[in-house]
């Protein structure tokens, strides 16, 4: 079966085509659409099988990141988008991607209508950071884009990635962000509730997460690439992260 993913382009958008080329290395049929394709004709979605909401700074991160460009597609292709989750269709937001699907209120939870629980801040250093980080799988059963990962290496590249829960959030939605929380920081890097690094919905099909998959498809991206300690033949993470999406759907 040929699976076709959307990647969204546009807008101040930049990880586009690295993550075509990385869907693609993977075995999916990749299209790049512009976002305000995509508002216009949101029956697109009707014809793939994932939505990916790649790294960038859409609009500029103006008023907070990935703020505009959720009102837009809140307002204009919400039923469609909820009517494609539902339907079991895949969406994967990376960095940028992720603070759009939080402030749509889709993660951790959904459902059409869901309450905005989390929010995705400053880091505690008060700095944008470009790095590489170790993270531990978690909650592996909540997602199928983790199957067979306990520990990976991503880079990250973001100034609001500290996954919050508000203020006096309560036991109830505390436990539900840890419930739904799927990988994890290794080290305190950017003061995120419990490490977070990415969160999933209940069915496992919309993922958020703020390290970049499409950016370690090959080992020669890894800083320690010529480690002679690499197991020889180990895929590399964000194409397993990938590969494990295109497995997903068959």
């Amino acid at each position: 079966m040929t699976a076709k993913a959307l990647v969204l382009y546009g807008d101040g958008i930049n990880c586009d085509l690295e993550t075509e080329y990385g869907l693609s290395v993977a075995g999916f049929s990749p299209e790049r659409i512009h976002a305000t394709d995509l508002l216009k004709t949101p029956g697109k979605l009707s014809e793939c099988q994932m939505l990916v909401l790649p790294g960038g700074f859409s609009f500029g991160d103006e008023i907070a990141s990935g703020k505009v460009l959720s009102i837009e597609l809140k307002q204009r292709i919400s039923a469609a988008l909820h009517e494609f989750i539902d339907k079991k269709g895949l969406v994967i937001g990376i960095c940028n991607g992720f603070q759009i699907l939080v402030q749509l209120g889709i993660l951790p939870v959904s459902k059409s209508g869901a309450q905005k629980v989390v929010s995705l801040a400053r880091n505690s250093g008060g700095k944008f950071i470009n790095r590489w980080v170790n993270l531990s799988v978690v909650n592996e059963h909540q997602s199928p884009f983790f199957a067979g990962l306990k520990e990976i290496d991503l880079p990250i590249r973001h100034g609001e990635g500290r996954l919050t829960l508000g203020v006096n959030p309560g036991k109830e939605v505390s436990e539900l962000v840890s419930k739904h929380t799927v990988l994890r920081y290794r080290d305190d890097v950017n003061g995120s509730y419990e490490k977070a690094a990415a969160l999933t919905n209940e069915q496992g099909n919309v993922l958020g997460l703020m390290p970049h998959p499409e950016a370690f498809i090959r080992w020669s991206q890894h800083p320690s690439w010529t480690d002679s300690k690499k197991e020889p033949g180990e895929t590399p993470h964000g194409l397993v992260i990938l590969q494990n999406a295109r497995k997903a759907l068959g």
